[in-house]
């Protein structure tokens, strides 16, 4: 994988992250937490979404052509 496309498939998982946490603390979420005891989907989904491709940048950024191996 290139390590550009690498680095933008990181600074997007960043923003959904943030995009997650932040509709997380939003008022529907905090009326769907008082009747189900869970965020909702919106919520969960960006947040999931942030941390995979979040993950799938760092292995690229890492170990994308041209890295080093790690021994």
């Amino acid at each position: 994988m290139n390590r550009i496309i690498s680095l933008i498939l990181l600074v997007v998982g960043i923003i959904l992250i943030v995009y997650g946490a932040d509709a997380a603390h939003s008022t529907a979420s905090s009326i769907s937490r008082t009747f189900t005891g869970a965020p909702t989907n919106k919520a969960v989904w960006l947040l999931v979404a942030g941390v995979i491709v979040g993950l799938v940048g760092l292995f690229g950024v890492f170990r994308g052509p041209g890295a080093r191996p790690l021994t």
